[in-house]
């Protein structure tokens, strides 16, 4: 039985503060791994200058190449469609029957959990795993999640370091030549270069 956590995204593209959720998450919850899951169609919002969903899943291969504890699931891309998380959550227990699956998300959105699709099934399906960062105070997320649904499911909350990279930021510097290096690592800054992607 392994600890597998999923940190889902649009990751368009995956930065270094992704990483670094996923690398304290693995540590300070005891993961044996942590999946990459880019979204295939966002729900909820037409992601910006999107170079497609395939180049986002090598985009995060390329992020996660060379950490052992990083790997990258290609579910949500490969089913097609909108990409919602208990349908990915439904579909790893069935592939992973003796996990145990744990579902890594920010404070900020841990606040809107009532509003996503069938959130007490995901509850059911993962621990969540909330990052604790600037805003996003634990009395208030635990406080939101008990009074929308009881003692249903169970939350762990991990610290996260304040990084302020987002990858809009990203895009912009690319669109206006400036460097990212650092900001993403450099197997996805090389893909990012010598595709033409975000220009």
């Amino acid at each position: 039985m392994a600890r597998v956590g999923i940190l889902g995204g649009t990751f368009n593209p995956p930065h270094v503060a992704h990483l670094i959720c996923a690398s304290e998450a693995a540590a300070q919850l005891r993961l044996d791994r942590v999946l990459l899951t880019p979204v295939c169609v966002p729900p909820h919002k037409q992601p910006r200058k999107d170079p497609g969903a395939a180049e986002r899943l090598e985009l995060c291969r390329r992020a996660a190449a060379g950490d052992d504890r990083l790997d990258v699931c290609d579910l949500e891309v490969a089913r097609g469609g909108p990409s919602y998380t208990v349908d990915t959550l439904r579909e790893l227990r069935e592939r992973m029957p003796d996990d145990d699956l744990t579902f890594i998300l920010g404070g900020d959105v841990a606040h809107g959990l009532a509003s996503w699709r069938e959130p007490e099934v995901v509850l059911e399906l993962a621990t969540l795993a909330v990052a604790e960062r600037a805003g996003a105070v634990r009395g208030d997320i635990a406080e939101r999640l008990r009074e929308a649904f009881g003692d249903a499911g169970s939350v762990e909350f991990f610290d996260m370091p304040r990084i302020d990279i987002s990858s809009s930021e990203i895009r912009r510097r690319v669109a206006e030549g400036r460097p990212i290096r650092y900001l993403v690592t450099d197997a996805v800054l090389e893909r990012i270069e010598r595709s033409g992607l975000y220009r």
